[in-house]
């Protein structure tokens, strides 16, 4: 008989009965739908009351041509935006700095000031469409543009829902889109935090992102420990300032991948709700049961899909729609049949977003609440689940915890490795992959394959540094020059930041300007390394 293991690392049974279940107390352990611990989601009904939202991740090129893929995709039936921003913007650089040659536009929107995030919110009322950011490093100053736009718009602070991702020990882990040393980096997020529980209240200021420590090459129980460590350590970053925890901890979000196995995926949520929702009652003393939910944002990552046969990824898809629905999903999110190989095409986007229209409305995936419970499989591999994370939370705790073992390098180098060990499993088969390792197809008629590639258009670049050219011209340049200096004024001293940023955001100072500000105070990051 074949042994199998899941990707968490324990051997997965061939069968499961009552006996998996010794000690395991209903009304302790798992509980009701909408009741701590939360094993089987956060609501009562769930989804008979209010399915998922539904929003894909857009970003290219200018903030205009991504205001046009947003309308789009909402005027298919999308909900809600989650929004990619190119890799200058993502680390602070303008668009005509000479380190952002190549990469304006091209794998997200480029933003250099508040007339572009103007533009690319052009029509859609921030008051009534819920969007994500995925800003981590320039979170602060990009949420400010996102905070003026609403503001001009007229949209009253408490009806504004965003989620900027604002996670940026993950970004130390596993992405690289870092600008400052540690500390200064945790005070920005915590000042993002702190200013949105102040004046924009349905915001969620932190979305703690297992996601891209998993895309990273982690295990799926490390991505869940390691969510969990993060938002502790965000936690404890709040208790700090003095700041009730159950002032900002019912605006803590989460965004995790769910491309594995449909039932440990599952299993991870419900184990993963359990936990947290543990950690916020006992061990932080949160009082409002909205503190210990743990709401997500649930998709498949890019790594899960193919280049080859890349039809196949539709199917895929699918199972990853069906598992983030079995998981207790808030949100979901799926990867394009092409995100393998290039940026998706409105296509491969609308394929997406009809693949997570079909999973609630036909498949039936939304009729009940947590339909696996009381499986002997679900329960005991949630248990398993549950056993594996805690071991990891242990051995993060043994390196000092996460802020230092991030620190040392020492998480990194942990994903590294279990990165490498995955890819040994998909070498040699142990990880079965259609069309890549098993059920291979016609190898030279699969070489000679056209795919359809995203054309990157270098006109895109001269678009945006003419736009930035004639903000630089238009704006008032001494109302620039005093909110920049008042930044770092406060950057020395020790008030929250969003305030200078907001006035040096409204003056229409660029990014670039704004994050060189800080960086004269802070300093830049260097990586650690630990072999």
């Amino acid at each position: 008989m074949k042994e199998l293991k899941a990707n968490a690392g324990f051997p997965i049974e061939p069968v499961y009965g009552p006996e998996d279940l010794a000690g395991v107390d209903v009304d302790r352990d798992i509980g009701r739908p909408g009741e701590y611990p939360f094993t089987r989601g956060i609501h009562k009904h769930m989804y008979r009351d209010r399915v998922w939202t539904m929003r894909q991740y857009i970003g290219f090129g200018t903030p205009v041509e991504t205001n046009a893929r947003f309308k789009y995709l909402m005027a298919h039936g999308q909900d809600a935006l989650n929004v990619a921003f190119d890799l200058p913007t993502q680390l602070g650089l303008d668009s005509d700095d000479p380190r952002s040659e190549g990469e304006v536009g091209r794998v997200g929107m480029a933003i250099d000031t508040l007339a572009d995030m103007e533009d690319a919110f052009a029509g859609i009322p921030l008051d009534r469409v819920s969007v994500s950011l995925t800003i981590n490093g320039m979170a602060a100053p990009i949420t400010a543009m996102y905070y003026a736009v609403a503001e001009k718009q007229g949209a009253a602070a408490d009806r504004v829902v965003t989620t900027p991702q604002n996670d940026i020990l993950k970004e130390f882990v596993a992405r690289g889109t870092w600008v400052y040393p540690v500390d200064p980096s945790l005070r920005l997020v915590g000042d993002l935090i702190e200013f949105s529980a102040r004046h924009y209240p349905r915001a969620n200021p932190v979305s703690v992102c297992g996601y891209h420590i998993r895309e990273a090459g982690c295990t799926t129980a490390q991505e869940m420990a390691y969510g969990l460590a993060i938002a502790a350590a965000y936690v404890e970053l709040m208790l700090a300032r003095g700041i009730a925890v159950d002032d900002f901890a019912p605006r803590i979000s989460f965004n995790f991948t769910a491309w594995g196995k449909i039932f440990e995926e599952v299993a991870k949520f419900r184990a993963g709700r359990r936990l947290y929702a543990r950690m916020l009652r006992e061990r932080f003393k949160a009082a409002n049961p909205k503190s210990w939910m743990f709401r997500s944002l649930i998709g498949g990552g890019g790594s899960a899909f193919t280049v080859q046969e890349p039809e196949n990824n539709i199917v895929r898809g699918a199972y990853i729609a069906l598992a983030s629905a079995l998981a207790g999903a808030q949100t979901m999110a799926l990867p394009t049949y092409d995100e393998a190989y290039t940026i998706p095409s409105p296509k491969a986007q609308l394929i997406a977003l009809r693949t997570m229209q079909i999973c609630a409305e036909e498949s039936g995936a939304a009729d009940t609440v947590d339909p696996l419970a009381g499986s002997y499989y679900v329960e005991a591999l949630t248990n398993a689940m549950e056993k594996q994370i805690a071991t990891e939370l242990a051995h993060v705790e043994r390196m000092g915890g996460i802020v230092e073992a991030i620190r040392s390098g020492a998480i990194q180098a942990e994903v590294a490795r279990q990165a490498y060990l995955f890819e040994q499993r998909i070498a040699s088969g142990e990880i079965p992959k259609v069309a890549v390792n098993c059920h291979v197809g016609d190898k030279p008629a699969e070489a000679d394959r056209e795919i359809e590639l995203y054309s990157f258009d270098a006109k895109v670049a001269e678009a945006q540094l003419a736009r930035l050219e004639r903000t630089r011209a238009g704006r008032d340049g001494r109302a620039v020059h005093a909110a920049l200096g008042r930044l770092r004024d406060e950057a020395r001293g020790g008030g929250n930041l969003m305030y200078p940023i907001m006035d040096a955001v409204k003056a229409y100072a660029t990014l670039g300007e704004i994050a060189r500000a800080m960086r004269d105070v802070f300093g830049e990051h260097k990586e650690a390394v630990k072999l």
